[in-house]
């Protein structure tokens, strides 16, 4: 009995530690990040992070966003802890929360160690591919106790996502000029998710191999490579003023072939499930311009 006496505490904790140690993820940082229990408060801090956090059922759990976390309607109810690249730490203490939800490569690495420093677990999000989506999703979901419906997601995002690599693959590769922005005129290079879209609906990113992730290119650069189609994204859904100016140039194919489009930036450029939405609308329109270059071969020259 005294030996049983002794080895019960221990029992115990060891029990305890075991549990505690069940709701544990890697984030996308490589940290492990551990919870004694799911979260119940948790504040997202980037609109993609948000996005996902629904789609994992963690939506009913998050007690703070930042600006432009407009998805799903209830996120614009929340209450605002600063912008992505400009956080409040006091704002986001003041919202007690046990996880918080960073986005990497989009918010300020200072002002989210403070959290750390303060014992509050973070976990970093940053996707790069399609599956470490689906991957976010449940890890995410494994966080916030939310597991079947965040496991649900994941399975409908991957169909999804082998659907288009079925419907696409094999296709004759267009050059794809993809401009975030005007001026200065900023692209995507080969490993950012947005140029995988590009892969995979048979498009070639012509500024693939560019070291930056965002990179800054002239438009000389741009005309030397001359894209079949170019896609703009900007700010809001509407199209942007700027993609007409390429009309200057009536020599690039993408130009001469009529082949400027324009996705809604909240689709295409954020790192969540409805970016394969983004990306259906994306394979059309490289479609459209593949169809337009076997018109154009067809004509006499």
């Amino acid at each position: 009995m005294h030996r049983l006496a002794y080895l019960f505490p221990i029992g115990l904790f060891f029990f305890h530690w075991i549990a505690a140690a069940d709701i544990a993820v890697n984030d996308d940082a490589g940290r492990r990040v551990a919870l004694e229990k799911p979260a119940q408060r948790i504040v997202s801090l980037a609109p993609h992070t948000t996005e996902l956090l629904f789609a994992a059922g963690a939506g009913s759990r998050i007690v703070g966003v930042v600006s432009h976390s407009n998805y799903p309607p209830e996120a614009q109810h929340l209450p605002v802890v600063g912008s992505a690249g400009n956080l409040s730490p006091e704002a986001i203490v003041a919202r007690q929360p046990d996880l918080v939800v960073a986005w990497k490569s989009g918010n300020v690495a200072t002002q989210v160690e403070q959290l750390i420093n303060l014992g509050i677990p973070v976990f970093y999000s940053e996707p790069r591919r399609l599956e470490d989506i689906a991957t976010n999703l449940q890890r995410l979901g494994r966080l916030s106790g939310t597991s079947a419906v965040a496991e649900a997601t994941a399975r409908e995002f991957r169909a999804d996502y082998r659907q288009l690599i079925h419907d696409y693959s094999g296709r004759t590769p267009v050059r794809t000029f993809y401009q975030i922005w005007d001026q200065p005129l900023i692209t995507v290079n080969g490993a950012h998710l947005i140029s995988q879209l590009i892969t995979l609906c048979g498009g070639e990113n012509i500024f693939a191999a560019l070291d930056t992730l965002a990179p800054v290119v002239n438009r000389e650069a741009v005309l030397a490579a001359d894209p079949q189609i170019i896609i703009a994204s900007g700010k809001a859904r509407e199209r942007p003023d700027w993609l007409e100016r390429w009309q200057t140039w009536p020599q690039v194919s993408a130009v001469r072939n009529q082949q400027l489009y324009v996705i809604d930036p909240d689709l295409i450029q954020r790192q969540a499930p409805r970016i394969l939405g983004g990306a259906k609308i994306m394979c059309r329109q490289i479609e459209r311009a593949r169809q337009a270059l076997r018109e154009e071969a067809k004509v006499p020259r």
